[in-house]
């Protein structure tokens, strides 16, 4: 499994913005009138923004240390037989990039799922660090990637760059509404896009928010788009380095998948969505033969960000056994033993693109296995892609039980 930390307070820069926004609606000491007439008397979500911001929410029925515990309980009672299958003497590895809200979403994880008594007697945590000197042995690629880090126009502002084109196309029109009820302000496209971002956060503290009724069901489609764009070009299937990023840990996982239970029964990763997106685009898992368009928004893709990587949401690789008769032998009704691997995003078994020949639309594992090889060599070599010496580690090594 990898899985993205749990429900959050806004990043550090995401929420100075929303800072500086109020705090300039206050400086201009005017009385706000009609959809934003609330703003008026509204208090911001945090009353600590530079202890809380980039931490997990803890109030609220959304809190993000609630949702965590919560999904390692669902996972307890779904993979239980798995767990109690493990000897008592042996200790369950599991990893986490060493930043606080992610080490804490593994955590609570671990309490919901091993146990209260999880550090002291059947798992153990591993943080890895989130520097740029691990090369290929890291679960935040993103960081060791040199090139991706450098490349101000086609490495990871490549999101923002597009992100600020298509919020050109729906903006301005809000920007207008706002402005005819209140002739004194006018916000910006940034401005307008962080209270969009405020309902959303709000919610996660709060559990409800009035800036989400300021926006109509259009707004909203388009800023679920905008959040798809971003991402889509920040690491995903639209930025030149995703794939070599994502191919990391693909590949690390197929290899467990291939040696079965003997290289262990269970293995969690915790992230953040820009470590899950890469690896979705090195599978070519929601492959669309058209980019996105940043000049509209389509009325049909196959990349939708808030189905894929919510907060706390997760990918899990199953490796399954069954006992499906051989061709060769299904006149006497003899069973050949054969595996497949399954694949589960946020809880719901999603097929495979091209391979769906196994029960419950699995694949085959000897198929998926030539999926991800196939994929590595049209990907390339990270450290090349990457701008990396030969001298730099060249795969994940910690990956084991």
């Amino acid at each position: 499994m990898i899985s993205r930390h749990g429900e959050r307070y806004p990043t550090s820069n995401a929420g100075d913005r929303m800072l500086t926004l109020l705090q300039r609606i206050k400086d201009s000491k005017i009385t706000l009138k009609g959809d934003l007439e609330f703003v008026n008397d509204w208090q911001y979500f945090s009353l600590e923004p530079s202890a809380e911001h980039d931490q997990l929410t803890n109030t609220g029925p959304y809190a993000g240390t609630l949702s965590s515990f919560a999904a390692g309980t669902r996972l307890r009672t779904r993979y239980l037989p798995l767990l109690t299958s493990i000897p008592n003497s042996q200790t369950t590895n599991f990893w986490a990039s060493d930043c606080n809200r992610v080490i804490e979403t593994a955590r609570y994880f671990a309490t919901g799922f091993f146990g209260l008594d999880w550090n002291s007697t059947s798992a153990k945590l591993h943080v890895i660090p989130e520097t740029p000197d691990l090369g290929a042995d890291t679960l935040t690629p993103g960081d060791t990637c040199l090139k991706y880090r450098e490349d101000l126009m086609t490495g990871h502002d490549y999101g923002l760059i597009q992100l600020t084109k298509f919020r050109s196309t729906y903006l301005p029109a809000i920007s207008a509404r706002f402005q005819a009820q209140n002739p004194g302000i006018q916000f910006t496209n940034g401005e307008l896009y962080s209270m969009q971002e405020m309902c959303g956060f709000e919610i996660l503290v709060r559990g409800s928010s009035p800036w989400c009724d300021i926006f109509n069901h259009d707004d909203w489609l388009n800023f679920e788009y905008a959040r798809d764009v971003i991402h889509y070009y920040r690491a995903g299937p639209g930025n030149r380095f995703g794939p070599a990023m994502g191919w990391l840990w693909l590949n690390a996982t197929a290899n467990l998948l291939s040696k079965g239970p003997d290289a262990g029964k269970l293995f969690f990763s915790f992230v953040h969505d820009g470590d899950i997106i890469p690896m979705l685009a090195a599978l070519d898992f929601f492959h669309s033969k058209e980019r996105l368009p940043v000049s509209h928004r389509p009325k049909i893709r196959q990349w939708r960000t808030s189905q894929v990587v919510p907060m706390n949401g997760r990918t899990i690789f199953e490796r399954l056994k069954c006992n499906r008769a051989s061709k060769e032998k299904l006149m006497d009704q003899e069973k050949t033993p054969k595996h497949y691997v399954r694949i589960n995003v946020n809880d719901g078994i999603v097929p495979f693109p091209h391979c769906t020949s196994g029960p419950g639309s699995s694949c085959p594992l000897e198929d998926f296995l030539a999926i991800v090889q196939r994929r590595g060599r049209e990907i390339g070599d990270f450290r090349k892609i990457c701008g990396l010496g030969d001298d730099a580690p060249a795969r994940i090594e910690f990956l084991h039980q």
